[in-house]
């Protein structure tokens, strides 16, 4: 990863300059006009929250069952990153809902639902913050807890009735605009994998500093 991440990055940064083009140039939604195109940023960090709670769910279930530390820094990473990327779907949504459906917010099953998930992984944060010795094993089951979550969130709008449009919206695009949205997608997900490996690297350096305080305490 530590060969690919320099050209990941720069591949990245490309494709977020060149986004704005391609989307100013995808056809207008019929109904919506220009404000639809928030679609391409809000769905796309919609999949990129997706996957960074798989990350989190994935490597805590590892830290669990084989307490691997290696899979509870990715834990803790995609754990932040679900935090901070969850937290732009859900600034981006009430921007779209409000001229989409006249209001800023609706307590429907996929809105809420994913406030509730974003919340789960802010719980884990927090526990592993301030929970005290042994909160790590606890914090991996709530990241489990929100991982299954994911589903349910993704299926609420085929399952309920809701504002929200269902996941059929995606393979119905129009074929000026699956280019355009697709593209995002492998955007946000880059960035995803660049800011992972990131954190996870943070998190081993934090980890190897506090092993050398108490080094230091011990003596």
């Amino acid at each position: 990863m530590k060969k690919l991440f320099v050209p990941i990055t720069v591949l990245a940064a490309l494709m977020f300059a060149y986004a704005p083009f391609m989307i100013l140039n995808a056809p207008y939604e019929s109904t919506m006009g220009l404000v639809q195109k928030i679609f391409y940023f809000h769905a796309a960090c919609g999949m990129a929250m997706f996957a960074a709670a798989f990350v989190s769910g994935i490597g805590s279930a590892a830290f669990l069952f084989g307490r691997k530390p290696s899979a509870d820094r990715m834990a803790v990473a995609g754990a932040e990153l679900t935090s901070i990327i969850g937290l732009i779907v859900l600034v981006t949504g009430p921007l779209w809902a409000r001229k989409a459906w006249g209001v800023w917010w609706q307590w429907d099953a996929r809105l809420t639902s994913t406030l509730v998930m974003w919340m789960i992984f802010n719980a884990y944060l927090l526990l592993r913050r301030y929970g005290g010795p042994g909160s790590d094993r606890l914090a991996a089951a709530v990241a489990l807890f929100g991982m299954a979550n994911v589903p349910f969130v993704y299926w609420s709008v085929n399952v309920w009735r809701t504002l929200h449009p269902k996941t059929s919206v995606i393979p119905s695009l129009q074929p000026g605009m699956r280019g355009p949205f697709w593209f995002c997608v492998a955007a946000f997900l880059l960035l995803f994998t660049v800011l992972l490996a990131l954190r996870t690297e943070l998190e081993k350096r934090r980890q190897q500093l506090d092993e050398l305080y108490l080094a230091v305490e011990g003596d």
